[in-house]
């Protein structure tokens, strides 16, 4: 009876040793830039290259030879709302800050901030006012306006059967003059996924 015991004591002890061993976590630490795509949702890949593509189609396009032949100086663009109309949740908002990285990065427009960043610079410069030594003190009033303001949509479409699924996201983009408020360029990008969770049992 004792070593039936004894011998069941050590196959529960293996039981838990090896549950335990299967229940770890392992981490692996990727490049920042390296795919790995999961789930098949929107991620930081998509964002990445959805926004270099976008805005090097949109500085290519005849309104920015026009709009330097006409001032002789590159263009102010201000980022404004980009709104989420898809079937999940995108961060907006980094993928406007990967829009103002392409934007800036090009070397081809300048990038103005946004409304909220304008407002802590303007707190500050006020602060400066009052503290900061008149060599060094920055004048209100001498801000650059934007000259034009790029806006868009995220918006997503699902196939499914079974355990199978396409993704299709367009994401639309529109650069709108702020004298006129004419639109001087539409762009689109796409991207379709295909997931296939059968292999997975569920």
């Amino acid at each position: 009876m004792y070593n039936v015991l004894k011998s069941g004591f050590y196959l529960l002890f293996f039981l838990l040793l090896t549950l335990s061993a299967g229940c770890s976590t392992k981490v692996t630490r990727l490049e920042v830039d390296e795919v790995k795509d999961l789930s098949g949702r929107w991620n930081d890949t998509d964002s990445r290259m959805v926004a270099d593509a976008m805005v090097e189609d949109c500085l290519n396009r005849p309104w920015m030879t026009q709009f330097t032949t006409r001032t002789g100086k590159t263009p102010d663009i201000i980022v404004g709302r980009i709104r989420n109309r898809s079937s999940e949740h995108i961060s907006t908002e980094t993928f406007t800050k990967d829009l103002e990285r392409s934007l800036i990065n090009s070397g081809r427009a300048s990038f103005v901030a946004s409304a909220e960043e304008r407002g802590a610079v303007r707190r500050e410069r006020l602060d400066q006012d009052l503290h900061a030594s008149p060599e060094s003190r920055k004048a209100p009033g001498m801000e650059a306006g934007a000259d034009y303001m790029l806006i868009g949509t995220i918006n997503s479409i699902i196939d499914r059967e079974g355990k199978e699924k396409v993704v299709y996201y367009q994401v639309n983009l529109e650069l709108v003059d702020m004298s006129n408020n004419r639109k001087v360029w539409i762009g689109d990008k796409k991207i379709k996924k295909f997931i296939d969770r059968a292999s997975f049992g569920f």
